[in-house]
């Protein structure tokens, strides 16, 4: 019965704090290429987004790059990112959360983003071996909702993540099968023109931490 329950865990203001990297990021290229690359980069990172509905960092420094050909600086910006401290930015109790979790259900990471910095950054955070190698990553993951279910079959699911829209679209799909947590972290969590016209989840916290504090009834339990 243990198993029957699967908690599917956003990455991105949800256990790791990326604002936080953005910023870190964003004063590191300021300093190596200055105001004007910097804007122009950042301007790049959301055409991309734009693009493909998901962060893309490296991509962005692809196209930053053949857009400046001649600037060498921008690469020590891929060496920042690949060297970038993820495991420092973890939320406080991420990682006891995922571990509480476990006790009673199977924590599954369930995130968008590319195919290399995303899984370099949830490898390198910890938060691999964490789910013990339990990662799912796709480009828009509130579509790939049957490939989650195949991955991992579940009576329940509980959908932790920071997104009201995602919380809402996978409710729309899987009803009454899914519970579904807002963590009310990073801007994206407090931005009120990105969390209008979306249902309410079933529960909202102001921190991961505050995980381990919820009565799920009986859920992941006999």
């Amino acid at each position: 019965m243990r198993r029957k329950t699967v908690f599917l865990f956003d990455v991105d203001n949800t256990l790791l704090d990326n604002d936080r990297v953005t910023t870190d990021l964003r004063e590191h290229l300021e300093r190596e290429v200055g105001q004007e690359c910097q804007e122009g980069y950042w301007s790049i990172f959301e055409e991309l987004r734009a693009e493909g509905g998901y962060a893309d960092y490296l991509g962005a420094l692809q196209r930053y790059r053949a857009n400046y050909p001649h600037d060498l600086h921008v690469l020590t910006v891929s060496h920042f990112l690949l060297e970038y401290p993820f495991q420092e930015r973890l939320f406080p109790e991420a990682l006891e959360v995922v571990n509480s979790v476990n006790q009673y259900a199977l924590p599954v990471v369930l995130s968008d983003g590319d195919v290399v910095f995303q899984p370099h950054k949830i490898r390198r955070s910890g938060l691999y071996d964490a789910f013990a190698g339990a990662v799912l990553i796709y480009v828009h993951k509130e579509s790939e909702l049957k490939d989650v279910a195949l991955r991992y079959p579940a009576d329940h699911y509980v959908l932790v993540d920071d997104k009201r829209r995602i919380l809402a679209a996978i409710k729309d799909v899987w009803d009454e099968y899914v519970t579904t947590v807002f963590v009310r972290q990073g801007h994206y969590a407090h931005d009120d023109k990105t969390i209008s016209g979306y249902r309410s989840a079933d529960y909202t916290i102001e921190r991961i931490a505050d995980l381990v504090k919820l009565d799920f009834g009986e859920i992941g339990k006999e």
